[in-house]
């Protein structure tokens, strides 16, 4: 006697599923670190997975349940989970730029640390503010309303629904804008500040000749950068709250564009 529960079909549909959720597990922030092993992330992937089958009313056509049919699927699954992942990735990288920009101006450009997340050498401040972001991204749960808004995606694009050919990639392009200028406005006071102590320091050294304005630049922009950066840590609080809060809302848009 065969049991329905596993029945070829349901072994297939269960495939879909962890493939949509490993793609999105796998590009999340809090994984992507070498910490993060692999073991690790796929026994996540494959334990949400268990959890949602029997919730999921999931239904394959005959040309899904194919070789080619299959494999397709799984690879338009895979793919929509990486595009929900670098939504989300998005909002660090606008971290590390301005973070990236802040560091050089204030004489950290030979200051690199290994990041343990890439496996490669990344500017000290950049490295920090890309911490600080990863510990605001847990304290506000979003892990938590990503794996909501992946079950109600269920609802909103059945497996096998990805088309690309709508307005998903120029909404990608237009977040990328967007997160540009995220990267600037969270380092917009530090610049402005560091600008008007180079100014001054320039217009020091013209009235000082022998004044060693390259020696004295490097502790004074690095401690007005840090006094700034400490001051302004609300706001960049704030400002990452609101993008966090808006990440629920773009990732259902992007589903819809697809």
């Amino acid at each position: 006697m065969q049991l329905e529960l596993f029945s070829m079909e349901n072994w297939y549909v269960f495939l879909v599923i962890l493939a949509r959720m490993g793609a999105v597990i796998g590009s999340l922030p809090i994984f992507t670190t070498v910490e993060s092993t692999i073991r690790l992330r796929v026994g996540l992937a494959v334990t949400i997975s268990v959890l949602l089958f029997p919730v999921l009313d999931i239904s394959l056509s005959p040309d899904q349940l194919t070789a080619m049919g299959f494999g397709l699927l799984v690879a338009r699954e895979a793919l929509l989970g990486l595009l929900i992942g670098f939504v989300t990735q998005l909002i660090f990288f606008a971290v590390q730029f301005g973070a990236t920009i802040v560091g050089y101006q204030m004489g950290f450009a030979a200051a690199n640390i290994l990041d343990p997340q890439h496996q490669q050498q990344v500017p000290l401040l950049s490295q920090f503010q890309n911490v600080f972001a990863i510990m605001l991204f847990l304290v506000f749960e979003v892990h938590h309303m990503i794996l909501r808004v992946m079950v109600s995606s269920y609802e909103i694009l059945e497996p096998g629904g990805l088309n690309l050919a709508g307005g998903a990639i120029p909404f990608i392009m237009e977040l990328a804008g967007d997160m540009f200028v995220l990267g600037l406005q969270l380092i917009a006071p530090v610049m402005f500040v560091l600008m008007l102590s180079m100014f001054i320091l320039g217009i020091l050294s013209r009235v000082f000749s022998q004044l060693q304005v390259f020696m004295l630049s490097f502790p004074v922009n690095i401690s007005i950068a840090l006094i700034i950066i400490g001051l302004g840590m609300e706001r960049i609080v704030t400002l990452l709250s609101e993008q966090f809060e808006l990440l629920s809302e773009r990732i259902l848009q992007l589903l819809h564009m697809v």
